[in-house]
């Protein structure tokens, strides 16, 4: 009697073994992918940010080029406008290019003999207006290249940041996946294992009332047949 209800136990014990076991590795398994996503998460936040801080200084150079712009255009007030013209002229790039310029007027004239003749007068009176007028759409063309520069440069870090967003969407996405993968492999090993609670009960009920009768060997061979599909 003792040894067919010992044999009855044993294969309760490892069934129920079996199905921790399986569970165990789920859990397992699902926390693994859990933490691989959040840290996939991490270093996708940390290579933005890396990004958006090497850009910065051209984000920060396109915007006071963009208001030089317009005021240049006329489109901050006649007072910007009249700002923007005097500060290109009162620079010393465009001081020192007029100076050249009209230095050069000069020493023509001068050595062709006509340094007071009225030609002389007259192209130095239109080269500097005509020199300032040439310099300010030079200025304005090279602030249009630190705005391009900063307007790319802030597109940059926007699509970084958006693809990084929908990237990390989708690692909370596999999370949540991870832990309700982990729920319904505990409920299903749960289940199971209420199961087999119910299967190895009957099958030692069914032992004991074989033993009651004098049919041990008969009852431990139907206990073996009815629990086949779990071992």
């Amino acid at each position: 009697m003792a040894i067919g209800t010992a044999a009855a136990i044993a294969l309760g014990v490892g069934a129920l073994g079996s199905a921790a076991l399986g569970a165990s590795s789920a859990s397992k398994a699902g926390r693994i992918q859990a933490q691989a996503a959040e840290t996939g998460t991490a270093e996708q936040r940390a290579a933005r940010e890396e990004m958006r801080r090497l850009l910065e200084p051209y984000v920060a150079a396109g915007g006071p080029a963009l208001e030089a712009q317009m005021g240049a255009l006329g489109l901050r007030g006649p007072e910007q406008q009249q700002a923007f013209v005097t500060q290109q002229e009162q620079s010393p790039f465009f001081q020192s290019m007029a100076q050249q310029g009209e230095n050069a007027i000069l020493q023509n004239a001068s050595a062709t003999g006509g340094l007071r003749g009225g030609n002389v007068q007259g192209a130095l009176a239109q080269f500097r207006p005509a020199l300032l007028n040439q310099f300010l759409d030079q200025q304005y063309g090279r602030l249009g290249g630190m705005t391009n520069l900063g307007q790319n440069s802030a597109v940059g870090v926007g699509t970084a940041g958006m693809q990084t967003a929908n990237q990390i969407g989708a690692n909370l996405t596999n999370i949540g996946t991870g832990f309700k993968d982990i729920g319904a492999a505990q409920a299903g090993s749960a289940l199971a294992q209420g199961q087999m609670y119910g299967d190895i009960l009957g099958s030692v009920g069914g032992v004991a009332q074989g033993l009651s009768g004098g049919g041990m060997d008969k009852s431990i061979n139907r206990m073996f047949a009815s629990n086949s599909g779990i071992f």
